[in-house]
């Protein structure tokens, strides 16, 4: 952050950097081969503090804010390692259950998802829906004092994983989106429940997204989220905000780590007898990337200090996921192109970084969307 960092927080940042340094970036190679990073590894994490770090200290969390979720998300991006998929399981899948769960559900799955006992996921996305959420046609009926869940999901991160999967299901179908409710489903042991295939993607190889099956999973009726069905459209919408702010977080976090990764190779790479640094071309293409870089941070530093203060809404959150992923695709793109041949070796971090940015544009709901919200707001 470019806001001066309390103590506090900076205590925090070097804890988690020891732990990244130590744990996570010897084994990066290897885990992009397997497409997945171990579940010990999560239970290490926990141990570390690193699960549930704005979570209260009543529900096992380190008792931080979403501040401490920035600085985690910062420290996987200055590694080049967001397919650590830690900041969907704790700022995205553990509020749902802080903010609309029972204190009896807080009790029962807070704790381990900060011990990394239950690594989350959130199942929303299906094969024939995207960012529509009427049109999700996974289904929970109600029978006696059980939910029946069928359907499938896919793109689903921490898929392979998650044992803790926070569902979208229409529970009225006739009410559209406003039948939406949902469910928390405990995978381990779950009569019906299939893992589809761990999904090849063009980037964060190592984050284990993942197709889901669910045929007639029985769900007990306690596991609704909310205090009735049909709530699930709300919450959602409701947790979208920090959910595109996070996905800006990472997008600076990644352009100002390609930023420096570049500036250290073109001053110590030579060209026809000269450093790459000392041509023009890369100095004018260098000076607009650190200008667009500082732009998109003193704007997401700006809607983070907004939502800290709950008052970031929906279309300036769609601005910073805009924004920040639009210019983090484009710099990405240009610094790689500082590399030259070296730039397309899977060896360099800028390759992943380029590679890594490309769906930043499309989840959380894509960037055309995005624009769509913003103009309605106009």
């Amino acid at each position: 952050m470019t806001i001066p960092e309390p103590e506090e927080l900076a205590i925090v940042r070097t804890s988690i950097r020891r732990f990244l340094e130590a744990e996570v970036v010897p084994h990066r190679d290897r885990w992009r081969a397997g497409k997945c990073v171990p579940k010990e590894v999560w239970l290490k994490a926990g141990r570390a503090g690193l699960l549930g770090i704005s979570l209260p200290e009543q529900y096992g969390g380190a008792g931080g804010d979403f501040r401490h979720e920035v600085v985690l998300i910062e420290e996987l991006g200055r590694i080049g390692f967001a397919d650590f998929g830690v900041s969907l399981h704790n700022a995205i899948v553990a509020p749902y259950i802080l903010h609309y769960g029972s204190e009896e559900q807080r009790r029962r799955w807070l704790p381990k998802m900060a011990s990394g006992e239950l690594i989350g996921a959130l199942a929303m996305t299906e094969p024939g829906t995207g960012s529509d959420v009427q049109a999700i046609k996974t289904a929970a009926r109600l029978k006696g004092n059980r939910y029946s869940v069928s359907g499938q999901k896919t793109f689903i991160t921490n898929g392979q994983n998650a044992n803790l999967i926070l569902i979208a299901a229409k529970t009225d179908p006739a009410q559209g989106a406003k039948g939406v409710s949902l469910l928390l489903v405990e995978t381990d042991g779950a009569a019906g429940f299939t893992r589809g295939r761990n999904l090849d993607k063009i980037g964060f190889k190592a984050q284990d997204t993942s197709e889901l099956f669910f045929d007639e999973v029985f769900v007990p009726a306690g596991n609704l989220l909310g205090t009735e069905a049909n709530q699930g459209f709300v919450q959602l919408m409701q947790q979208l905000p920090q959910e595109r702010l996070i996905i800006a977080v990472q997008a600076i976090a990644a352009l100002e780590a390609a930023l420096d990764h570049t500036l250290a190779y073109v001053k110590e790479r030579e060209a026809f007898g000269r450093k790459v640094f000392e041509f023009q071309n890369t100095r004018f293409v260098l000076a607009q990337a650190a200008t667009e870089t500082k732009v998109t941070r003193v704007f997401v530093d700006h809607c983070i200090a907004l939502h800290l203060d709950r008052r970031l809404d929906v279309p300036t959150a769609a601005m910073a996921k805009l924004w920040a992923s639009d210019c983090q695709n484009r710099v990405i793109d240009q610094c790689l192109q500082l590399f030259g041949g070296y730039g397309y070796m899977a060896e360099y971090p800028i390759a992943h970084m380029w590679a890594d940015a490309r769906v930043q544009k499309i989840y959380g709901g894509t960037n055309e969307i995005m624009k769509e919200i913003i103009a309605r707001s106009l």
